[in-house]
């Protein structure tokens, strides 16, 4: 952290729809991250300003809460205050990210490696016709799914498992150390026909909510069985769940610190 800089700790709302995901990356544009970092410079006399997120969201995953950090420039003048920030940063993101909230943390805070858990919601609409104000909002599953067989199969996530057959491949130098996790609480609720999953776990690997997801839909649609998803948890080097929920229904709620 430079001299003469402080740590500005945000929390962020973002439609992922028209994004790239949140991480910057060579070989596409439009990424929450690039969005944040260029109002950032604007704010801060054109240098770039590296903002860390707790983690990356895919294309088309939403945030709730997403919370990063920033280095920025003293505390004199019209941004003295951290609560001076989220207005001047808003003017300059586009309409689909917010800056809804901002503080001055310690500079040893860090957005990611200081997270110690994330709340993740799915929603599913499950209808034959898809709510036309649901679009990238939500899953569309128009065959009917047993609620009691959901329930079964989100029970089975709960504690501490390795999670390697609820994974996807980063590729090269992705992979992370372990694949063990421990989930807290997989649940869901029901208003119509609009179904609500949430996860809570300590950490999550690539894909995994979606992966999760895809498999427990499986199971209330009658397509796999319970024991299925139990030996891909017992046995999770022996075969892969290949079965994805797509991006739209996706939202990171909450970071835990």
């Amino acid at each position: 952290m430079a001299a003469g800089t402080r740590r500005l700790r945000i929390e962020v709302a973002y439609d992922g729809t028209p994004f790239a995901g949140w991480q910057i990356q060579a070989s596409k544009k439009g990424t929450v991250q690039g969005h944040l970092e260029a109002a950032f410079s604007k704010l801060c006399g054109g240098r770039r300003v590296m903002v860390q997120g707790s983690g990356r969201t895919d294309a088309g995953v939403h945030a709730l809460a997403q919370i990063a950090h920033a280095d920025v420039d003293g505390t004199s003048g019209a941004l003295a205050k951290a609560s001076d920030w989220p207005k001047p940063l808003n003017a300059h993101l586009p309409p689909e990210i917010r800056v809804k909230a901002a503080r001055f943390v310690m500079g040893a805070f860090h957005a990611r490696f200081d997270a110690r858990g994330k709340v993740y919601r799915y929603r599913i609409w499950n209808a034959p016709a898809m709510n036309p104000f649901e679009l990238h909002r939500a899953w569309h599953v128009h065959a009917p799914l047993d609620r009691d067989a959901l329930q079964s199969a989100l029970r089975c996530f709960v504690g501490k498992h390795d999670f390697a057959a609820f994974a996807a491949n980063r590729g090269p130098g992705g992979a992370p150390s372990t694949t063990v996790r421990t989930i807290r609480r997989a649940t869901f609720a029901c208003r119509g026909a609009l179904l609500t999953l949430e996860f809570e776990g300590d950490g999550f690997l690539y894909k995994m909510v979606r992966l999760m997801t895809g498999a427990v839909v499986r199971v209330a649609e009658g397509k796999a069985t319970l024991e299925w998803m139990q030996r891909l948890l017992v046995h999770p080097r022996v075969a892969k769940n290949h079965y994805q929920a797509p991006a739209d229904g996706l939202y990171l709620r909450r970071v835990m610190y």
